[in-house]
Parts: C-alpha cells; sequence; structure tokens
C-alpha cells in the first residue's frame, strides 16, 4: 500500500480526516490540534506518530512507504483506533 491507497483506506473506513496527516498527500487545513502523521525522514525512512502541543512525536521509523502505511492504518482503525 502507498499513501494513496492508505488515504482513500481510510477514508472508506470513515476515519474523519482532522485524525490523520499523510506528507504529500492528505494534509488538512487548518492543522488540527492533534493528529497521527506518516512522513518521510531525511534518511530515507518512514516515520509515523503523533502531533500533539505543537511537538512531533515519532512512533516508529519503517524501511518503506508500505510498512509505515501498514503502521498508521492499524494506529487508525485497529483496536483502541480513532
Amino acid at each position: 500500500m502507498d499513501r494513496r491507497a492508505l488515504c482513500a483506506t481510510l477514508r472508506a473506513a470513515g476515519v474523519a480526516d482532522g485524525y490523520y496527516r499523510i506528507e504529500g498527500v492528505h494534509e488538512p487545513a487548518p492543522t488540527p490540534p492533534d493528529f497521527l502523521f506518516l512522513r518521510a525522514a531525511p534518511d530515507g525512512t518512514w516515520e509515523t506518530g503523533a502531533y500533539e502541543r505543537g511537538a512531533y512525536e515519532v512512533v516508529a521509523r519503517h524501511p518503506d512507504e508500505a510498512a509505515a502505511c501498514a503502521h498508521l492504518l492499524s494506529l487508525l482503525t485497529g483496536p483502541g483506533g480513532r
């Protein structure tokens, strides 16, 4: 799964737009006060995490986009997801 497919899957699952930010694909405006994110890291890996109180906190680093997408999907739709 890539970022565009992830975005489509989250929308189909009814996950509210303000709950997540996917770099280059889904960047809500205005920026919500808190959300989960997926972004490319400067070293070529991918990061997932949470943005709260004006700060990004990386929860996990992934070797590729597909792994990062799978992680964000599980955070948002798995047990305990938003």
